[in-house]
């Protein structure tokens, strides 16, 4: 693969010291924060989402990190493990196709040109391929894979105003990664072989850094291209895809944003580790009249400038259907009124929240000669100017 476009650690915006805990915490945010389904056609959230996601798979897997952390890259082929032989053995590593390049200043021992040190001491035995030994052990000797916790899943769940002010249940249906049934996790069926899924038969991977291409051998099945006593099922995987109908109850008051931890219900982990956890961000439908501040109802009311004027009873719209709100006389366009705990319930508080009122005056139409009389007979029992405090400011 070609190495990373982007900085992981830069990319989730934490040190390079970082604990796991932190690498976490900063993905589920920003996960959050750029998941395509909140940010519907926008292309720059879903490339951001993309890259967060690579930058986590990498550093929240301790090898995967070990190697990125001293190469600057890791290979999706998975961490190499096959590599040179013995210290007396010169020449490039037979998994590696090195064509084109001069490690003369690498190579130690006799007939390789020894480099002098900073310090004025020979290096021998190390350098480049000490750095290689690291990471590829004895030649052929397949690696079994460390286990691993399972990776958490991320869904969006879109709901409806009134699901999310009332609350609700729902079914989802996932995909996830299940513990192999045949052989319960372990991988092994205890006879037969199956074709490597990493090297996919061919005993060889390969991955780019930089310049150079590696052709390694296949770390999984040590170059035989097949898996012996692997389960069929699984192909040595230990899991299997599964899909999955999973209850989910939405609390009163959830909002857009909303994240809610299903425990479990994430893959399952390899080799008997444990399962990760199942995410849901809620993403609530807006409501045509109602909007939502916090905990608060906003909506906007018209009243007949008589009422305004001379003050009214009316009935006004809540979550929890019609109730009355009186207007005093002289009640001014866009005066707003609080209706206490006629908002949104707060699950973690239990404490409600208000509805406002913000109404707005709306003058007759005067199509009759009748009305137009009353409206002039107005004018002359009112002739103050109502833009008269606009001009003594300007």
């Amino acid at each position: 693969m070609s190495p990373p476009k982007h900085e992981y650690y830069e990319t989730l915006g934490v040190p390079k010291k970082a604990s796991t805990d932190d690498i976490r915490k900063a993905y589920r945010k920003l996960a959050r924060k750029f998941h395509p389904d909140l940010n519907p056609g926008d292309k720059s959230s879903e490339e951001r989402f993309k890259n967060v996601q690579e930058a986590y798979d990498v550093l929240s897997d301790a090898k995967k990190r070990q190697m990125y952390d001293q190469f600057g890259f890791y290979s999706e082929n998975g961490f190499p493990g096959a590599g040179a032989g013995g210290a007396g053995q010169q020449g490039p590593h037979p998994g590696m196709d090195f064509s084109g390049f001069d490690f003369t200043d690498y190579m130690a021992g006799s007939g390789q040109g020894g480099r002098r040190g900073a310090r004025g001491s020979t290096e021998t035995g190390g350098g480049f391929r000490d750095i290689f030994s690291q990471f590829f052990g004895g030649r052929g000797e397949a690696q079994q894979p460390a286990p691993e916790k399972g990776g958490d899943l991320e869904y969006v769940m879109h709901i409806d105003f009134w699901q999310a002010i009332k609350g609700t249940q729902t079914r989802l249906e996932i995909t996830r990664y299940e513990v192999c049934g045949t052989c319960h996790g372990s991988g092994t069926s205890g006879a037969g072989e199956v074709t490597c899924p990493q090297c996919k038969g061919t005993g060889n991977v390969s991955q780019m850094a930089g310049a150079m291409k590696f052709n390694l051998t296949c770390p999984r099945c040590g170059g035989s291209g097949k898996l012996r006593n692997a389960c069929p099922t699984c192909g040595g995987e230990g899991r299997v895809p599964y899909n999955e109908s999973v209850d989910v109850r939405i609390p009163p008051g959830a909002r857009s944003g909303s994240r809610l931890r299903v425990p479990g219900k994430g893959n399952a982990g390899t080799q008997g580790a444990p399962p990760g956890d199942l995410y849901i961000t809620t993403q609530v439908v807006e409501h045509p009249f109602f909007k939502r501040d916090g905990d608060n109802i906003e909506i906007n009311v018209p009243i007949a400038i008589w009422e305004a004027a001379l003050g009214a009873k009316i009935e006004v719209p809540t979550i929890d259907g019609r109730t009355l709100l009186k207007i005093p006389q002289g009640t001014q366009n866009g005066q707003r009124f609080r209706l206490r705990e006629k908002g949104v319930m707060n699950s973690r508080t239990n404490v409600r929240g208000d509805q406002i009122v913000e109404v707005g005056i709306e003058a007759p139409d005067p199509r009759d000669e009748k009305t137009r009389e009353l409206l002039r007979e107005m004018s002359k029992l009112h002739p103050e100017d109502p833009r008269a405090k606009i001009w003594e400011q300007v």
